[in-house]
């Protein structure tokens, strides 16, 4: 097959530039790509430039045996680098054949230039194009998804220039219509500034469609090897301000709470003899002013310094942690500024804030005294000759003589309460006399009025109950001449009420508009009706009866000529309603017949309905439950690798939704019960609703399910985790799941924990997650196969972040795979400030100020020892002693 011409004269432009970027430094370059290599001699001499390498001594002579030799010799060593050469024989390349020349010189590029570039656990081409993307990120219009046409606007290019020297090119006035600046303007940059030699035109990549993708690769390759030194020392720097950072907030989160701390126990100091004070006032304005200063404090002072005592606490809790977790020493505040110390400082503020509180209420009681109890004298006597006004005017009253039986019995309750009332108000007169006894004994200056007005109280109240008394005897005698025609009165309305209640409720049950939704109820409705039917006949014999009593009361008014006034007091039924309502009743009676007998009718159609849904739904919700349980096997179960279980999931899935038109069918037979507004269904504990719900997590359940395998795969995948481990992690997390729910508590998950090797004690020289034979042994011995709490713990914390009590599988993976994550310590942050010294056991300030942030280089400057070692020169500073104080190992 042919090369693309257009990528082919990228590649010879490309690979010639990227080949006469290394021979140069032996002192020579080529032409003509095809043509230089053919005697194998330069070929030979760049494999030693870009290898460090010494090759085979070359043969010397011309003849096509000695260019055959060398160009072997080359080849031999490419493929001791583990690089299979596939179709390239030394005969193509001494005949000049272009296509297997750029193969062979891409090859070479491939091996050296791009197949040791690594980044976050992924190499060659895929790493290049990771470190591509993660470099141009921040710039707009800047999209890096492959090494061809991402390309073209050559912003790519001046972006990975800019970020890693800004000031050789400026960003902002590039154009992304304007391609071929773009290009020539990082091509000439990398070029003058970086070293990088020109390996492509602009045209070339504006002109193609889809430039050449090698080509691109060693471009960028280039520019890759160009900044790695840089990023190096950009890493380590990074690494340094990160520690600095952290050291830095936890000093002033630490100078924080000694002032918060300070200036609290002042406040305390200064408010305790305030509240001690117990200097009485001689006037009650002047205590409640006392009172009202010291509500002032309750409400206004100490709140804040309730919350600052709070804030500090947390404050001080927050610093602990910072500090454990960046494995600093613990902080330890002042002298008498501990938090205890401000906790007993603060119990004796309260202490005497209660003592203070309860003074200052008992002195003000103590003065109030004696103003309240003339108060209360007042107030008293003035309720109790209110409620006596008129009272004397209403006991002769005479009206009684005019009185209906009704009236009377009115009467007569209403003075039973107003003797209940006068009772009512004998401790009231009890009470002021007894005031008033105790104002004569404390010599009250205004006694005389005070004696004149409770005489009058009592001399009234005496002259109450005997006209009381009086009016209760004349109310009796006028009862006792009425009643006996109360009696007829009371006979018709005891027996007219419940009959006319009785004849509502029948006209009210007759004219009722029913709902039934079973066959049983309207029975129930029809049975009811003709009970009611057959109670019409003694009904009708009460009417009469009742009729006969209206009537005998007529005869006697008449006979006697008794003065009634106005009608029956005990009821305003009258016997023409009586008679009205009962020709109603006998009228509703065959109307209420016809109406039961459609609902009949109705009903049973309603019961066909809910036999055919109710046959589908007790077939349909089994099966989902049926799936349902299936799914939860196969989650736990292994057979086969992740691809399997995936394959036969995904069949799984398509099985199901096959299922769908049952349930639509379903849906429909739903439709037509709702239509008939049938609410129950006795022929199936299935209601549409838990079907609905049941598919829908079916459907979700399977999804997730397919989903947790995918994870899975990504996992092993991304973390290099063999299919033979994956089942060891599956099968350990099923042995301790043991009631099969996809989960484990802590306990099971330390178990399981166990099991796979690792160690849980707090052991911090041990964190590899893996133990042989005899170093587990010998752990679970030492421990008494008791894990130690914190290392599980933290554990804890990353599995189960949501401190929900349960580990899933996912977690346990995850764990598993990256549990040996790097963390700071102090022998790598020597090691970066090694790297910003250039290998030396000192750094300078000048380093310091040139590789760190302008406050973390004097933060640094301020807190290094001299260095005093036997290479020392003058202002060198001990980068060592200052990285093992950070983590504690020192004093700073």
């Amino acid at each position: 097959m042919l090369l693309d011409p257009a990528w082919e004269k990228q590649q010879r432009k490309t690979f010639t530039a990227w080949c006469n970027s290394h021979l140069r430094k032996a002192g020579t370059q080529i032409e003509n790509i095809e043509e230089d290599f053919r005697d194998g001699l330069k070929l030979m001499l760049l494999l030693e430039v870009i290898s460090g390498e010494r090759l085979a001594k070359p043969e010397r002579g011309k003849m096509r045996v000695h260019k055959i030799s060398n160009v072997n010799k080359a080849l031999d060593f490419i493929a001791s680098k583990g690089v299979k050469l596939v179709s390239i024989g030394a005969e193509e390349i001494v005949d000049g054949n272009a296509k297997m020349t750029l193969g062979m010189i891409w090859t070479i590029i491939l091996r050296f230039a791009i197949q040791d570039i690594s980044v976050e656990e992924t190499s060659a081409k895929e790493g290049l194009l990771l470190w591509c993307q993660r470099k141009t990120a921040p710039y707009k219009n800047v999209n890096i998804q492959n090494f061809h046409i991402s390309w073209k606007d050559g912003l790519g290019f001046c972006a990975l220039i800019h970020r890693h020297r800004p000031e050789l090119i400026d960003y902002g006035k590039l154009r992304k219509d304007d391609p071929l600046t773009n290009l020539n303007t990082a091509f000439d940059v990398a070029e003058k500034y970086l070293d990088i030699p020109k390996m492509l035109d602009a045209e070339d990549i504006v002109g193609t469609a889809r430039p050449d993708e090698k080509a691109i690769m060693t471009y960028v390759s280039s520019f890759y090897h160009a900044f790695s030194g840089a990023q190096k020392a950009e890493t380590a720097a990074n690494r340094i301000c990160k520690v600095l950072a952290v050291n830095q907030e936890n000093e002033q989160l630490m100078e924080d709470y000694e002032k918060l701390a300070s200036d609290l126990l002042e406040w305390i100091r200064r408010t305790i003899p305030w509240l001690e004070n117990r200097a009485p006032e001689n006037t009650m304005q002047a205590m409640q002013q006392k009172l009202e200063d010291f509500r002032d404090y309750r409400r206004l002072h100490k709140p804040p310094k309730v919350q600052e005592k709070c804030q500090l606490e947390i404050n001080f809790n927050t610093l602990q942690t910072k500090l454990r977790l960046s494995n600093r020493p613990a902080f330890m505040p002042s002298e008498g500024r501990m938090v205890s110390d401000i906790n007993n400082a603060w119990g004796c503020l309260e202490q005497a804030e209660k003592g203070y509180e309860e003074w200052l209420l008992n002195e003000i009681r103590r003065l109030e005294r004696l103003d309240h109890l003339a108060e209360k004298f007042r107030q008293k006597a003035s309720i109790h000759e209110a409620w006596t006004d008129g009272k004397e005017a209403m006991l002769q009253q005479k009206d009684y003589e005019t009185a209906t039986l009704s009236e009377i019995k009115a009467l007569l309750k209403k003075h039973e309460a107003f003797e209940s009332d006068l009772a009512a108000h004998q401790d009231r007169v009890e009470q002021i006399a007894a005031i008033a006894q105790e104002l004569n004994e404390l010599d009250y200056y205004d006694s005389p009025s005070v004696n004149a007005r409770c005489q009058k109280i009592c001399d009234q109240w005496d002259n109450l109950g005997a006209l009381t008394q009086k009016r209760r005897e004349a109310l009796e005698r006028t009862e006792k001449l009425l009643e006996t025609i109360d009696q007829l009165y009371l006979e018709y309305a005891k027996r007219a009420a419940p009959f006319n209640n009785w004849m509502e409720g029948a006209m009210e049950d007759l004219q009722d508009t029913f709902i039934v939704h079973t066959i049983e109820e309207i029975q129930g409705l029809t049975t009811a009706h003709e009970q009611f039917k057959a109670t019409l006949p003694d009904a009708d014999k009460e009417r009469l009866a009742i009729l006969g009593i209206h009537n005998e009361v007529s005869k006697i008014v008449q006979t006697y000529h008794v003065n009634m006034a106005g009608t029956n007091p005990y009821t305003t039924i009258t016997p023409q309603e009586i008679n009205g309502k009962w020709d109603h009743v006998r009228q509703l009676v065959p109307r209420r017949d016809q109406a039961l007998t459609e609902e009949h009718a109705r009903q049973q159609h309603n019961e066909r309905l809910r036999k055919q849904f109710g046959a589908q739904a007790n077939v349909i919700g089994p099966w989902i439950q049926t799936k349902m349980e299936e799914i939860g096997r196969i989650s736990i179960e292994m057979h086969g690798t992740l691809e399997d279980q995936l394959s036969h999931l995904r069949q799984y899935e398509k099985s199901i939704i096959n299922y769908k038109p049952k349930i639509d069918q379903l849906e429909g037979d739903h439709q037509l019960i709702q239509e008939a507004l049938i609410f129950d269904n006795k022929h199936t504990n299935y209601t549409m609703e838990h079907i609905r719900v049941g598919w829908e997590q079916l459907l979700t359940t399977i999804a997730r399910t397919i989903n947790e395998v995918e994870n899975q795969i990504l996992t092993r995948d991304a973390k290099g985790i063999s299919q033979e481990q994956m089942n060891e992690f599956r099968a350990s997390f099923n042995h301790f799941d043991r009631d099969h729910s996809g989960t484990l508590g802590p306990e099971e998950f330390k178990a399981c924990l166990i099991s796979l090797g690792y160690d849980i004690a707090n052991d911090p020289q041990k964190k590899t997650g893996m133990m042989d034979t005899d170093d587990f042994r010998a752990c679970l011995i030492s421990m008494g196969y008791n894990m130690g709490e914190a290392e599980f713990a933290r554990i804890m914390s990353i599995v189960d972040p949501n401190r929900l009590g349960v580990v899933t599988f996912q977690a346990f993976i995850d764990f598993m795979s990256r549990e040996t994550a790097d963390t700071d310590t102090a022998d790598q942050v020597m090691a970066s400030f090694k790297i910003l010294a250039g290998d030396k056991n000192y750094i300078t300030v000048d380093e310091l100020r040139r590789e760190l942030p302008p406050d973390q280089a004097e933060y640094c400057i301020a807190r290094m020892a001299p260095y005093t070692g036997p290479d020392a020169v003058p202002g060198a500073l001990d980068y060592m002693s200052f990285s093992t104080a950070l983590y504690g190992e020192s004093d700073l």
